[in-house]
């Protein structure tokens, strides 16, 4: 069970939080339907997603095996039987296409998961090493995620919102690109050999560039309401615009450091990170519960 439970990266599921986003900042998300939908969403979200990561660590059992730390996930290692793990995988992917069946009209729903399925199998399969695309292809993963909530739900969002996750999301995979290949170069990923230090800081100022404007013109727009018709109080939504910016400041010196920091190393280690995303976080639920 460890060995299934590692192959199925339970700790990256934390990335289907995202799947709150929209339903938190409506505030909407205690609303006894919502509440239930985002449950049965992030749930088929973890299985689908599990199921990905088992498959793609079937695909590379060779490359893993040469790799100085991936050698030790479950299936490189042999701890998890290639059979074990393509039997898990395929009942966790029919458990993950079952689930939103729960929710109220799930077409919308399952399109997202849909689009998810195939995006990140065309990733692991072909594009994984197609220089921009692959960039692309990883952070609508972030995207998906994002939007899925909203759909799950039928809430609607702003375009605002939209600019934001997207960019967003392309900012995280830019910096944790750049961040891999100051640290370890092309060894730890092909694509890396593609791009260059100069290109990839262009691709993280221009991304983060887009998404400070998104934030900050959504913050400040008092035309809507938020991310859809039920932002309460402005003024904490507005002011959570300052721990936005700095944050991205960090990653951005972060991934350009000698070291190398990845957006993910950065909230998982970094204090003053992880105190901004807690001041923003509690001027959103301020300004849109209280």
């Amino acid at each position: 069970m460890r060995a299934l439970a590692s192959a199925m990266r339970i700790p990256q599921w934390v990335k289907n939080g995202l799947l709150v986003v929209a339903p938190g900042a409506s505030g909407t998300l205690f609303h006894r339907s919502v509440l239930a939908n985002t449950i049965v969403a992030f749930a088929a979200f973890c299985c689908v997603a599990s199921s990905v990561y088992i498959v793609n660590d079937l695909r590379d059992i060779e490359s893993d095996r040469q790799h100085p730390t991936k050698q030790m996930r479950a299936i490189a290692s042999g701890d998890l039987s290639r059979r074990a793990a393509l039997t898990a995988a395929a009942l966790l992917l029919v458990v993950g296409l079952i689930l939103p069946a729960l929710i109220r009209h799930p077409a919308g729903f399952y399109l997202i998961l849909g689009l998810y399925l195939v995006e990140t199998l065309s990733y692991i399969f072909w594009l994984k090493n197609a220089v921009i695309i692959e960039l692309g292809l990883v952070a609508s993963g972030f995207f998906l995620r994002s939007y899925g909530g909203a759909v799950a739900s039928h809430i609607p969002v702003s375009a605002w919102f939209l600019i934001v996750v997207t960019f967003g999301a392309l900012f995280l995979v830019v910096g944790k690109r750049a961040a891999e290949l100051r640290h370890v170069g092309s060894a730890n990923r092909k694509v890396l050999a593609e791009y260059t230090t100069d290109f990839l800081h262009s691709a993280l100022t221009l991304s983060a560039t887009v998404v400070v404007t998104a934030y900050c013109l959504w913050a400040i727009d008092t035309s809507s309401t938020g991310l859809s018709s039920f932002r309460h109080d402005v003024i904490p939504i507005r002011l959570s615009m300052v721990p936005v910016v700095m944050a991205i400041l960090f990653i951005m010196r972060g991934a350009e450091s000698s070291d190398g920091e990845s957006p993910e190393d950065l909230l998982l280690k970094n204090r003053t990170v992880q105190i901004l995303a807690i001041v923003w976080l509690g001027l959103i639920i301020g300004g849109t519960y209280l």
